[in-house]
C-alpha cells in the first residue's frame, strides 16, 4: 500500500517508519524534514499530494502547556488539525484513516492528570468519528498508554521514566514522592509498531485500547533499572511529600484478539533493550 504518515518526525513515527517501509510505500507529511509540507494549524493544499494513497496514519499532536497560547495551540493542532486531516482524507478519496490518540481521553475532569492534551485528544476523536461517519471513511482510533522507546526522544513525554533510567545508569538513588508506590502502564514502542502494522494490514476498524496487560509501579521500574545497569543505587520514598496518584486504565484485549498479537515486552526487557540498543 501507499501510506501517508502525518507527523513524520515524531518519536513514534520515526520508529514506526522503520517497520512499515519493509512492506509499504511511505509518504511523510509535517512542518519539517518530511516528503510533504503540512501544518496542522493551517488549511492544507493537496495539489502536491499523490492521488493514489491507500491509508493515512495521523500521529501528529500538540501536548499543550500552561499558557493561553499553549492551550490555543493544542486546540488548533489536535482538534482543528484532525478535522483538516479528515478533509484531505475525503478529498483524496483515501479509504482508511488511523488516528493515534491516547488513553488520556478516558480521564475524568477530576483526575490530576487531566490536561489540555486529554481534552483536545478526546475532541479530536469525536470530530474524526462524526466526520468519518458522514463521509463514509473507514476509521480506526488507537489509544496507547504511555509510550517509551530506545532513545531520549521519548523522554519529552515520559520525563520521570527516563529520569529513573539516568539515575540507575549513574548508580544513584531514585527518590519517589510520598508513601504510595504509584502504578503506571507503559507500552514499548516496538510493540506499538507491531500493533499499528497489523491494524493497517488487516484493515481493522474501531476504537481500541493499546496498553500492556500488566501495570507496573515506579519502584518496580527503578529496581529493574538498577539491576540491569548494575551500577548500584536504591529506591527511596520521600515520605514527607504528597503521594503520587496512580495513572492506569481498564484493560481490554479485544484488539489483540483481532490482530493475533499481544504486547509482550516486559519493563525489564524494555530497559535491557534501551541499554543495549538505545542512546541513554
Amino acid at each position: 500500500m501507499k501510506i501517508l504518515i502525518i507527523g513524520g518526525t515524531s518519536a513514534l513515527s520515526i520508529s514506526l517508519i522503520k517497520v512499515l517501509k519493509k512492506e509499504h510505500t511511505l509518504i511523510t507529511a509535517g512542518r519539517k524534514n518530511c516528503d510533504l509540507y503540512l501544518d496542522l494549524n493551517k488549511d492544507i493544499d493537496i495539489r502536491n499530494f499523490p492521488k493514489d494513497i491507500n491509508a493515512v496514519i495521523h500521529v501528529a499532536a500538540s501536548f499543550g502547556g500552561q499558557t493561553y497560547l499553549n492551550f490555543k495551540d493544542a486546540i488548533s493542532a489536535n482538534v482543528l488539525g484532525t478535522l483538516r486531516i479528515c478533509q484531505i482524507t475525503k478529498e483524496l478519496n483515501i479509504k482508511h484513516l488511523t488516528l493515534i490518540s491516547s488513553m488520556s481521553v478516558c480521564l475524568s475532569v477530576s483526575s490530576p492528570y487531566y490536561t489540555q492534551y486529554a481534552l483536545t485528544k478526546k475532541q479530536s476523536e469525536e470530530i474524526a468519528i462524526l466526520f468519518s461517519k458522514e463521509n463514509n471513511i473507514n476509521l480506526t482510533i488507537l489509544r496507547p498508554s504511555q509510550i517509551y522507546g530506545n532513545d531520549k526522544s521519548f523522554a519529552r513525554n515520559q520525563p520521570f521514566f527516563y529520569h529513573m533510567l539516568e539515575k540507575a545508569k549513574n548508580g544513584e538513588d531514585i527518590y519517589i514522592y510520598g508513601n504510595h508506590d504509584a502504578l503506571r502502564n507503559y507500552i514499548y514502542v516496538e510493540d506499538l509498531n507491531e500493533i499499528i502494522v497489523r491494524v493497517i494490514n488487516k484493515k481493522i476498524l474501531g476504537i481500541f485500547y493499546c496498553g500492556t496487560m500488566k501495570d507496573v509501579s515506579y519502584s518496580q521500574i527503578g529496581k529493574s533499572a538498577h539491576i540491569i545497569y548494575g551500577n548500584g543505587g536504591e529506591i527511596k520514598f520521600l515520605r514527607d511529600k504528597d503521594d503520587i496518584p496512580d495513572n492506569i486504565f481498564n484493560k481490554d484485549n479485544d484488539l489483540y484478539e483481532k490482530i493475533n498479537y499481544y504486547p509482550n515486552t516486559s519493563i525489564e526487557k524494555g530497559i535491557k533493550n534501551i541499554l543495549t540498543q538505545g542512546k541513554i
